[in-house]
């Protein structure tokens, strides 16, 4: 079989360290060594390798007829002339940001790189982002706004088990990341204390010492709710706020008005829980609160992650070990897809694109005049938003994301995929967006190919190659060199070694910097921290070293329950299945049931349903039929519908949070009825989708 490979999984922002061994269909094995996982995986890790040897497979560009709707097979420089002559088509008509690109938070760093390179650089178009803005985008503006940095976690991932108290702010980790949970199981073996807040009580919360249950939205006046009760019992750090941050006293000042009745009329959360929750942080020398999407994916994300970054700086904890403040990224490369370049406002390093100097440097390395480099684009929404439309793009490339299934408010979406002149894909099988594209271009997945990934902690890993892949299969830097040779004259490399030079060079004196970084490094020290390993110990990234502390206010979520639409919806994942699920519902060892609207048995009842009965939830956006669930976990005013599956984000609110523009996935007013009932009842919204 040859010598085993040591790579990493396909999926989460873990990274979990595994083997593969086999040239076609590879056998995975533990690597006890990583640290992060030290040989644990979660199912859809072990089960990984069954994403290979599967016939739907694509092995060959394929090119869609839009009057018959019929593909045919083309030669790769066929269809890469006809992607460049449709970009050409699109810069003659609408000026460079005629051209759209669109990636995805699972690319490798040297991909995410290279598609950054190819828009700024070879098509000159503004008009780039990735589906990483509907990840942790929220966290990332408010850490960089508190800190002056963005890294998810500033400690190692290990550094949880130190912590007296751990505070989960929207997070299911015991299913979203398995082998993290074990983190959880050892705190609490010495001693420690979890809380977990969430509107389901979900199976992280069986690890759990206290469970908080707040209606959809409210984390922030919660967040404010404890910051009152830790400054009227004196567990304020008044030294450490005074020797490290700045902001408190306007702070202070704005959560006085957050009694604990107050907040138990928005939230839900009783009077005396919430107390308790307060002693719980204040007698504890460590507490490390570590938020996700279920506090950030909202229209006031960013509000709420810095209500929840002061609440661990008033208690003095970022900066120790085993404390402090953090945010458990998403996707596999949710972290390294931001730093260099994807995102609609940055080059890479993480450096803003409206920098001056920052866009002397890049350019520098590109070998480019920095006035040829566009300034920041739309963000992920917006740009899908202005597909087809005057003054926006008419030609889209997409790499690495499903957006027909993760996009909120999915149908108007794809309706304005379905305006474009020209979407390019590119893919491993037909994705749902793919089967809209005009060109699909086949490539390699992950244990095909070599490349870093940047994980949760910021240690950034290697994938390394472990199999051939298939004849007619190309990687998507060759994809992107091959346009960028047609489009222009800078240049390319399709060596994925030679990339990460370059980019290392490209992020050098920026936040993110990489240049000391090396495949031999990663390979000699099992992964490298970009900044450190611990960050924020002796000083913040602002110019004085200090924190800066927010007041912010609750304004609850963009669309609250009326008459009409009475109850909370919310959407999240399941363990089987991994974001758009175009990779696990395709390996036949991980149980694929569908989607499922998940209902309290009071509201059940009210419905006249049981577990298993068609259900109809309906949104003013649209409308999606899936059997219920009926479990006594959710709230009674909540319905919880998993996205792996085309409808659930027909349903959400594409309302953006002002400063990160994160869509508001997490929180809409919904109506339900059993299916035979819909039809006899007319619908009071006329946007309502039937």
């Amino acid at each position: 079989m040859g010598a085993a490979v040591e790579t990493h999984c396909p999926y989460c922002s873990l990274q979990c360290g595994m083997r593969l061994e086999g040239r076609r269909v590879p056998e995975v094995s533990a690597w006890e060594e990583f640290p992060v996982n030290r040989g644990a995986l979660c199912r859809k890790g072990w089960s990984a390798a069954g994403l290979y040897g599967g016939r739907d497979r694509l092995t060959s560009p394929l090119v869609r007829d839009r009057e018959t709707g019929e593909w045919s097979a083309v030669s790769w420089d066929d269809a890469l002339d006809r992607v460049a002559a449709g970009f050409r088509a699109a810069r003659a008509d609408r000026g460079p940001d005629g051209v759209a690109v669109f990636g995805g938070g699972g690319l490798t760093n040297e991909k995410a790189y290279s598609l950054g390179k190819l828009a700024r650089a070879a098509l000159g178009t503004s008009q780039i982002d990735y589906n990483g803005r509907w990840c942790m985008s929220s966290a990332a503006s408010a850490g960089i706004r508190a800190f002056g940095l963005d890294r998810g976690l500033p400690f190692p991932l290990a550094d949880v088990e130190e912590a007296d108290v751990l505070v989960l702010v929207g997070s299911n980790l015991a299913e979203t990341m398995p082998p993290a949970a074990r983190h959880l199981d050892r705190l609490r073996e010495r001693g420690g204390r979890v809380v977990v807040v969430d509107p389901r009580r979900t199976p992280t919360a069986d690890r759990a010492d206290l469970t908080l249950q707040p209606v959809p939205g409210t984390d922030l006046a919660l967040a404010l709710g404890v910051l009152h009760l830790l400054v009227a019992g004196g567990a304020v750090e008044e030294d450490y706020l005074a020797a490290r941050t700045t902001g408190w006293p306007e702070v202070r000042e704005s959560v006085a008005a957050w009694w604990p009745e107050r907040v138990e009329r928005v939230t839900g959360i009783e009077a005396h829980e919430l107390r308790a929750f307060a002693a719980m942080l204040a007698g504890s020398p460590r507490v490390m609160v570590l938020t996700a999407r279920g506090a950030e994916q909202h229209s006031t994300g960013s509000d709420t992650v810095l209500a929840w970054i002061n609440v661990a700086l008033a208690l003095g904890m970022v900066g120790k070990r085993g404390a402090g403040y953090g945010c458990l990224t998403g996707q596999g490369n949710g972290q390294g897809g931001r730093e260099h370049g994807q995102k609609a406002d940055q080059l890479p390093g993480y450096r803003r694109i409206d920098d001056p100097a920052a866009r002397a440097h890049v350019a520098g390395v590109w070998g480019v005049d920095p006035d040829t480099l566009p300034g920041p684009g739309r963000s992920a929404y917006e740009l899908l938003d202005a597909l087809g439309t005057p003054g926006g793009p008419s030609a889209l490339l997409v790499m690495g994301s499903n957006i027909v299934v993760s996009a909120p408010r999915a149908t108007h979406v794809t309706e304005r995929l379905e305006s474009l002149d020209l979407l390019v894909v590119c893919d491993v099988v037909m994705s749902e967006t793919a089967a809209l594209a005009d060109v699909v271009l086949p490539v390699t997945q992950w244990a095909e190919e070599t490349g870093t990934m940047t994980n949760l902690e910021g240690r950034v890993v290697l994938r390394q190659r472990a199999i051939t892949p298939p004849p007619g299969v190309r990687s998507d830097l060759d994809v992107i060199a091959g346009l960028a040779s047609r489009l222009s004259s800078v240049p390319f490399s399709t060596d994925p070694e030679e990339v990460f030079a370059e980019l290392g060079r490209a992020s050098a004196g920026g936040p993110a910097d990489y240049s000391a970084i090396t495949y031999d490094r990663i390979r000699d020290e099992g992964g490298v921290f970009w900044g450190g390993e611990r960050l924020f110990a002796e000083s913040f990234a602002h110019p004085d070293g200090r924190a800066r502390m927010y007041a912010v206010e609750h304004r609850g979520a963009a669309e609250q329950p009326c008459a009409d639409y009475p109850v909370h919806l919310t959407t999240g994942r399941v363990l089987a299945q991994y974001q758009s699920g175009a990779q696990t519902r395709r390996v036949r060892s991980l149980p694929d049931d569908g989607p499922f609207i998940e209902v309290h048995p009071l509201l059940a009842a009210r419905l006249g349903v049981d577990s298993g009965d068609p259900l109809r939830v309906s949104t003013r956006r649209g409308t999606m039929s899936a059997p219920a669930r009926v479990v006594p976990t959710i709230r009674p005013d909540t319905v919880f519908v998993p996205f792996h599956w085309v409808g659930a984000n027909r349903l959400t609110n594409d309302a953006l949070d002002p400063a990160s523009r994160m869509p508001e996935f997490k929180v809409c007013a919904a109506r339900l009825a059993r299916v035979e009932e819909v039809a006899q009842r007319p619908s009071p919204d006329p946007v309502a989708r039937a």
